[in-house]
């Protein structure tokens, strides 16, 4: 069988950018911000996924760029393992789905439309709300318009259509309505985009890795963001800086907790909401949910990644491979069991040979397994 990997590098992502701003012409005070590349795909990454894959397959890496729908028209693989990103625009997570659709090629992960609404914040957020799913209340101010004068303060700053912290700093909690402004024109200015103003909550916060297709879903285990643990001084949030800069191999930042220490029936609320997030929003195969509880405690999603990180690295703190490997998998078995979802949610089966396929695993982990046909 063979599988085509869609990645996005940080070097052919980077190409692709240069080009973008050669053809633009534009000035150097017009660059993209410093944290422009950071969800692309590391070489590590990129490596460890070929290799898992190649444990069981023949694997076709193909980068997400211009070329990608000649090659993937050309390479004719059986699946697509995607974890492309791509760089411009709202819907750049759907780019790679949508090729693969129209070339009839079945692909992991979720479909185009989750995709883009899952990165535009305010759409998943009306979805989320529409449901009666709690999350911060919000606000979007469009390029040129002004703030609202009815924000209630503290509150989060953030550009609509990014992931991986991107345009989310120390300084992005924001209590004053002078700083407010500033801080929406700071980020409007370098992303280009809409900003989403949040309803700052200061519970805990925790980040929730799922497997499976409704209702079939496996609550890995859940991870807790101690923020008690950043530098001195900081804001209570996972910024930019805890992720990227304060957080380094050579010197990790030890503020994940998993499993997490929660009441049980916090965990309950948290895993009820996560499900019902992933049934309504149609996610498929894996996702990881970021979730914080409000001043009573109440869990609240704050954003949905159906395109999760996945460094391979223990000490790189990635947080969906660290509560699989919390739940006993491998790396490789993680990357596996995805495609194993994918397969039987095309009706091909998944693999026999491996004695860790989904329903062998799931019967290991039952305490995490929930059959959610009924949630609600």
């Amino acid at each position: 069988m063979k599988i085509g990997l869609l990645y996005s590098s940080k070097a052919g992502m980077g190409s692709t950018l240069n080009r973008r701003f050669a053809e633009d012409k534009r000035e150097e005070d017009d660059e993209p911000p410093p944290d422009f590349l950071a969800e692309c795909d590391s070489d590590e990454t990129i490596t460890a996924v070929a290799g898992a894959l190649r444990t069981r397959y023949d694997v076709i890496p193909i980068e997400s760029d211009e070329r990608a729908f000649d090659r993937l028209r050309k390479a004719k693989p059986d699946l697509v393992f995607n974890i492309a990103e791509r760089l411009f625009g709202p819907n750049r997570e759907s780019h790679i789905p949508t090729l693969c659709e129209i070339l009839d090629i079945p692909f992991t992960g979720s479909d185009p439309l989750t995709l883009s609404i899952c990165l535009d914040k305010s759409r998943a957020k009306e979805i989320l709300s529409f449901h009666r799913i709690p999350n911060p209340e919000f606000r979007i101010v469009e390029p040129g318009a002004p703030v609202p004068s009815d924000i209630k303060l503290p509150a989060i700053v953030k550009p609509l259509y990014e992931g991986s912290s991107k345009g989310i700093k120390d300084n992005s909690v924001v209590d004053d309505r002078d700083i407010l402004c500033a801080r929406v024109r700071e980020v409007m200015s370098l992303y280009k985009q809409p900003v989403i103003i949040e309803r700052f909550l200061n519970g805990r916060e925790f980040t929730v890795g799922v497997l499976g297709n409704f209702p079939h879903l496996e609550i890995l285990p859940i991870v807790e963001i101690d923020h008690s643990l950043l530098p001195q001084g900081a804001r209570p949030i996972y910024s930019y800086e805890a992720k990227w800069i304060w957080d380094t191999p050579e010197n990790p930042l030890e503020i994940f907790k998993c499993p997490a220490r929660i009441p049980v029936e916090v965990r309950a609320k948290i895993e009820k909401i996560v499900t019902k997030a992933c049934r309504v929003l149609r996610i498929r195969d894996w996702c990881r949910i970021d979730v914080r509880l409000d001043e009573n405690s109440e869990p609240n999603i704050l954003e949905i990644n159906p395109l999760p990180g996945i460094l391979p690295k223990p000490e790189d703190n990635s947080c969906l491979p660290k509560a699989a490997r919390t739940a006993g998998y491998t790396y490789n078995e993680l990357i596996l069991r995805v495609v194993d979802e994918a397969l039987i949610r095309y009706g091909f089966g998944g693999e026999t040979k491996n004695e860790k396929t989904p329903e062998k695993k799931m019967k290991k982990n039952e305490e995490r397994t929930v059959d959610c046909r009924w949630a609600e």
